[in-house]
């Protein structure tokens, strides 16, 4: 009885796993990210060599928020309306291009603040339509049952590329930031080939005509659900004041006096408790606990960056990124699910797109937040003043604004 037991709760990893769609994608993830990852350690530290500004490090998030924040609707309208697998397929084709104009750029010498902006601003419009169409890619090729396992899976592969990119980006700088840019084009036209044999079986094309109504019905959608919208806005606005990641070019050369190489393995430092966590996620479910779980989760993120600001130990600021990317990917997990999970799938794009918006103004905004703050009162204060904010926000949306969230057990939102 045992053994079947087991073979049983072994069957849905292993046929997601064996989906051959879900692997290319899988892999795919791993290198665009790991593209993104060493172009942001290249583009963040040639903007700082070029300026040593804290202002403008906040910039280049800035640059790739603004895209974002007026794209994100139409995004989520194409990725309902048209094949998402060509999407994400055009999205990467020009993602290659802006990357060959920095290669270019980095070797001929003319590379300027402005032109890493403005690359910034392209790449981010490209996420922009990709990210949705990519989440919502997920449900087209595995089966519901599965989506759980999937989302941990894709997390996995997320967090692994947070590893390889950042480490490769800080080593490869110390040679030029062009090298830095031929690895990301190189990973970008990797992935780019993978996303072109994948193969969608569950797409339903949204036919209606295009109106305000359905321009909006993913907002509607997110906001109708208290379940959801209590958990990517905590997340939101616990990455954007917890996001101490933007100022690790000012730490690594400032206060650790690490250099590029020390500013690689502090990128790398979440992702390698991410994936160590992301990795136990497929294999245990928290589905009994998930607003527990949560919520455990972000107050462990708040402290860690709390404890990263205060640290001038280089392995003990590893540490503390450490213990910030393990519990950041538990929000990851459970929010990616619930939306994908109480979601139908004609409107994946569009509810997708919202998240996307969500996790780009975490990330993106979050680090024009960080740099502005770091600006004003320095790095180390901003920091710490982030994770207070991050535990402020927990205990709010704990107890004062989501106490449903608190006690929610399942993926399965019992709200209409």
């Amino acid at each position: 009885m045992n053994t079947l037991n087991t073979s049983n709760a072994n069957t849905p990893r292993s046929s997601v796993l064996h989906n051959r769609s879900f692997l290319r994608l899988w892999i795919a993830r791993i290198f665009s990210t790991s593209a993104f990852q060493m172009l942001s350690v290249a583009i963040g530290w040639q903007m700082y060599a070029l300026t040593g500004s804290a202002y403008q490090l906040g910039l280049v998030g800035l640059a790739q928020f603004l895209p974002m924040l007026l794209l994100t609707l139409p995004a989520g309208q194409t990725a309902d309306r048209y094949d998402r697998r060509t999407i994400v397929f055009l999205c990467q084709l020009t993602e290659c291009l802006i990357v060959l104009m920095l290669v270019l750029g980095s070797i001929e010498g003319w590379l300027s603040a402005v032109h890493l902006l403005a690359a910034a601003a392209v790449l981010g419009a490209c996420r922009t339509f990709e990210s949705p169409a990519s989440a919502a890619l997920v449900p087209d090729i595995v089966d519901r049952e599965q989506l759980p396992k999937a989302a941990a899976w894709s997390a996995s592969a997320m967090q692994t590329a947070m590893i390889v990119g950042p480490s490769l980006g800080g080593v490869l700088v110390v040679w030029g930031t062009a090298a830095a840019y031929i690895a990301s084009l190189a990973a970008l036209l990797v992935s780019t080939v993978l996303i072109f044999f994948v193969k969608t079986v569950h797409f339903v094309k949204k036919l209606d005509a295009v109106s305000m109504d359905t321009f909006l019905s993913g907002l509607r959608f997110v906001f109708a659900r208290k379940i959801i919208l209590g958990t990517i806005s905590l997340d939101l606005f616990a990455v954007l004041l917890g996001g101490a990641t933007a100022l690790l070019p000012i730490f690594a050369e400032d206060i650790l006096k690490t250099g590029s190489l020390g500013l690689g393995l502090l990128r790398s430092a979440p992702a390698v408790g991410a994936i160590i966590v992301s990795l136990i996620l497929t294999r245990y479910s928290v589905e009994r606990a998930i607003g527990r779980m949560l919520f455990a989760s972000l107050v462990v993120f708040a402290l860690a960056t709390m404890l990263f600001g205060i640290s001038h130990s280089f392995w003990l600021s590893l540490f503390a990124l450490v213990l910030i990317g393990g519990s950041d990917v538990v929000s990851v997990v459970i929010r990616s699910t619930l939306v994908q999970v109480n979601t139908p799938q004609e409107m994946q794009g569009r509810v997708n797109a919202v998240n996307s918006l969500f996790i780009g103004t975490s990330n993106q905004l979050g680090e024009f937040e960080s740099g502005t703050m770091a600006g004003l009162v320095g790095a180390v204060p901003a920091t710490v003043i982030g994770g207070v904010g991050t535990l402020i926000i927990t205990m709010l949306w704990m107890y004062r604004f989501f106490p449903v969230l608190r006690t929610q057990k399942t993926y399965t939102a019992e709200e209409i």
